[in-house]
């Protein structure tokens, strides 16, 4: 189309569509980022709340005067300085009444205000506000030419660019604000600390970053919290961005039962305390913090207080370990300290923030005082002038008499050189100029002879000239002295920042600390007895131990764990999610696992599968599993022992297992048609008892087993089996006690015999006798088509309790001393009730000293 064409029809210009968008775009991006999202840095606040404070005080809405409703104030705020929705302009004066959101509220609120736990505040026509007490001090001797106006969007009013503001509010309160490709992000910090820090800045120019942090070691929220590390802040401070962590104060007490309880005291800032409240209950609920008994917010007027009842035996410093890792209890914080600086956004450092305020302060105090020295030498000039006509009073009314009208008295008064002799001292106070014996009256003076009242004519009224003039003497003295000195402009700065200091400083409410926040975790693990179940298929789970309860002798059980037909449980261990595991594979492999990250279960659940928790390789399974001593330290002194189903053994160091990776090493040679049937922890002056299949027991001395060097060896002979028969159980035995009762027997110490088909007994340890390795071995418990043949054989006490599973899944917990006694030429006494086919396959003694 010929464009000559569309220049002349209608004078239309075409205009390239990319120059439109890229200038119209730009001119919209500005204007939000300076006249919307982001504070100035000289009085710290954006334009609505600055529109809001100067509506307040236009108004008359002082802190002194009674409360007005908000709607009032809004509709003020928005038909004259901020053409926006008024629900905008009310959220953002109920952010300053708020004192959970404000270090230092700039209004006072009277209603509903919302709350902490995310509350809506009451619509605007039932609350009432005005400014509060420090307001005044931000927007004091705006009537003094102290800062610059500017038209309103219709032009119809005047509004302040910048409030003449007395403190750095922009650090004391902070802010927060998303603008076109950035946002800003200040938090709130402690008055009396940021005045101390400015009054440094004062008495030296050239201060450093890290001294202004010895008065302002790091932010203050209004909630409290506890801020995790220094020198993160130190980073934020000096380059105007960082993160640092906040987390709320957590206390414990002691409950009267012996429990305990932690108490939620603060939350971090802008965290919803509700949501906060919601997250804890599902997390217990979902099982991933455990321990909690109870949950109860119990918050008011004087604080935050959430209660959690802890159950008996909880270690309160895991939960809370897991409350900071789980919770938004341990939040974090963003420094982007973005502020409008000489009118274009400006990333600043902590000496940024103040010298800005301290120039702009300086700017505004001389500004105020050559108003206040103006004002000031206007009213001595007509003080001077009402002097001399006193003085010449006589002269003055013949003047006036002798006048037509008024406008001649003024022109004739002058006219005239009034002669001056008491006049001359009064003068001299104010102008130190030579003074002469005459004196003109100027236009002012004239007017306010004019209007002069008679009463001014007595003595008293003379006198009250000359005092009042004398006080302005001292008043303009001053007002020159600030303005040609810095140094006094600098006192009167530093002067009114302690006044303000001693009216609303504050303790600090949140306290800074160094701390390590990668912790491991395993910290946030509640250190708790659980049972390890592992079946013929490769299932395992952990429950806590807790679960089954204990039954007498001959019970039957509770349901453990819900098995395939074709599946069983091959292994119980009983151990506290703290400690390393050591699964051994049929094939001769070794892996490690902390018990905790066995997956949890239900009580009657199968479990995850081995292959997806450990890299086992095909037609690989666990043969047996043994728990690791917690201590590294007492590695160097304990053994370990392995036996085979074919009756083989071999001692290691257990320092040879120290370092075993996830991909697992090789832990013994195996022959093709044995396994490994159990792995134990053995000391040089224990014995070591392998119990077999059909009931037959040997014991030998630990000491005289040599000690392989490497795991790649098969071992040597432990026992001399018989055809179909097969090792069951490896355990360790305390020597035999020389001292004895007074029936000759050992004190309280058996060894323990379980059969398949659930019958079992306890035997006097001291009817095994030591003998050589290798050997055929002695009766342990007679097996028969009654009693099945041997599940597991280990030592025991009086005071034990013991936990035995079955093939389908069942378990029973029953103590030691309801098993009857027995020699070992026996077959024992029921001690599970069984049904059809099932089979006990597993018995364990529970360790009293798990955690």
């Amino acid at each position: 189309m010929d464009k000559s064409h569309l220049e002349n029809k209608n004078n239309i210009k075409p205009i390239d569509m990319y120059d439109e968008m890229s200038s119209s775009y730009l001119s919209y991006a500005m204007s939000v980022i300076v006249s919307r999202a982001l504070p100035d840095i000289r009085d710290g606040l954006k334009p609505v709340h600055r529109r809001i404070i100067y509506a307040m005080h236009k108004g008359g809405f002082d802190w002194s005067k009674q409360f007005r409703k908000s709607a009032r104030i809004v509709g003020d705020v928005i038909g004259k300085y901020h053409p926006h929705g008024d629900q905008a302009v009310y959220d953002a004066l109920v952010r300053m009444v708020q004192d959970f959101s404000m270090s230092l509220p700039l209004i006072d609120g009277q209603g509903n205000f919302g709350s902490v736990d995310g509350d809506p505040p009451a619509a605007m026509r039932y609350t009432e506000t005005r400014l509060a007490k420090i307001s005044q001090n931000l927007i004091d001797d705006i009537d003094k030419d102290t800062v610059e106006f500017k038209s309103n969007y219709d032009e119809t009013e005047k509004e302040p660019e910048v409030l003449p503001a007395q403190y750095p509010n922009l650090l004391v309160n902070g802010a927060g604000g998303i603008a076109v490709g950035m946002a800003t992000s200040i938090p709130p910090h402690n008055l009396s600390e940021v005045i101390n820090a400015t009054l440094a800045l004062i008495e030296n120019k050239d201060i450093k970053i890290n001294e202004l942090m010895k008065h302002i070691p790091g932010p203050d929220f209004p909630t409290g919290g506890t801020i995790i590390g220094k020198d993160i802040i130190k980073t934020g401070y000096k380059t105007g961005r960082g993160s640092f962590k906040i987390r709320g104060n957590v206390s414990i007490e002691q409950l009267k039962n012996g429990k305990e309880r932690l108490v939620i005291n603060s939350i971090p800032y802008q965290i919803n305390k509700s949501v906060l409240n919601e997250k804890i209950v599902e997390l217990i609920r979902n099982k991933k913090i455990e321990g909690i008994s109870d949950i109860r917010d119990e918050s008011n007027r004087e604080g935050i207080r959430v209660a959690i009842d802890l159950k008996r035996n909880i270690e309160p410093e895991t939960v809370k370990r897991q409350l900071f890792k789980y919770t938004s209890l341990e939040s974090s914080f963003s420094f982007n300290t973005l502020a409008i600086v000489d009118r274009k956004p400006k990333n600043c450092n902590l000496k940024d923030f103040l010298e800005s305020f301290l120039k702009f302060r300086e700017d505004v105090v001389v500004k105020k005082t050559k108003f206040d020295l103006k004002k000031a030498e206007d009213r001595a000039h007509i003080l001077i002038g009402l002097s001399v006509s006193v003085e010449n009073i006589d002269k003055v009314i013949k003047v006036i008499r002798s006048s037509k009208n008024p406008e001649q008295a003024k022109n004739s008064l002058l006219k005239t050189s009034w002669k001056i002799k008491s006049s001359q001292k009064l003068i001299k106070l104010v102008d130190n100029k030579k003074s002469k014996n005459s004196y003109s009256l100027s236009s002012k003076q004239v007017e306010a002879i004019l209007e002069l009242r008679l009463q001014k004519l007595t003595a008293l009224g003379i006198n009250e000239i000359e005092v009042e003039l004398k006080k302005l003497s001292n008043l303009i003295v001053s007002f020159k002295k600030i303005i040609n000195s810095r140094k006094e402009l600098l006192k009167v700065i530093s002067n009114e920042l302690n006044e303000i200091k001693e009216k609303y400083s504050v303790e600090r409410r949140t306290k800074i600390i160094d701390a390590v926040l990668n912790y491991d975790i395993e910290e946030t693990i509640q250190k708790q007895s659980v049972l390890i179940t592992v079946t013929l298929q490769g299932y395992i789970k952990r429950g806590a131990l807790d679960i089954v309860k204990k039954q007498k002798r001959g019970g039957k059980g509770k349901s453990g764990i819900k098995t395939r037909d074709e599946d069983s449980v091959v292994q119980t261990l009983s151990v506290n999610t703290h400690t390393s595991v050591l699964f051994f594979s049929t094939q001769g492999m070794v892996y490690k696992l902390k018990a905790w990250k066995i997956p949890e279960g239900s009580a009657s659940s199968r479990g995850k599968s081995l292959y997806n928790i450990l890299p086992l390789k095909n037609h690989q399974s666990i043969s047996s599993i043994m728990p690791l001593p917690e201590d590294k330290s007492e590695f160097k002194d304990l053994n370990i022992i392995f036996a085979t189903a074919k009756g083989k053994i071999r001692k290691n160091s257990l320092e040879d297992f120290l370092n075993i990776n996830t991909a697992g090493k090789i832990a013994m040679k195996l022959d093709n048609d044995d396994k490994i049937i159990g792995v134990k922890i053995c000391k040089e002056n224990q014995d070591i008892m392998l119990s077999s299949l059909n009931g037959k027991c040997i014991r030998f001395e630990s000491k005289k087993l040599r000690l392989f060097k490497g795991r790649s060896s098969k071992g040597i002979k432990g026992i001399n089996l018989g055809e179909k028969d097969k090792i069951v159980s490896l355990s360790i035995v305390e020597k035999i006690d020389k001292k004895s009762d007074k029936n000759g027997k050992a004190e309280g110490k058996y060894i323990l015999s379980i059969t398949e088909n659930g019958f079992g007994k306890r035997t006097n340890d001291k009817e095994f006798r030591t003998t050589n390795r290798g050997g055929k071995g002695i009766i342990g418990i007679v097996n028969s088509s009654r009693n099945g043949n041997i599940a597991s054989s280990f030592p025991v006490f009086d005071g034990d309790e013991i936990l035995i599973s079955t093939n389908k899944g069942r378990v029973i917990r029953v103590a030691v001393k309801e098993i009857r006694t027995a020699g070992r030429n026996t077959q024992g006494v029921r001690i599970i009730k069984l049904s059809g086919d099932e089979k006990v396959v597993s018995a364990i003694k529970i360790d009293d000293n798990l955690i």
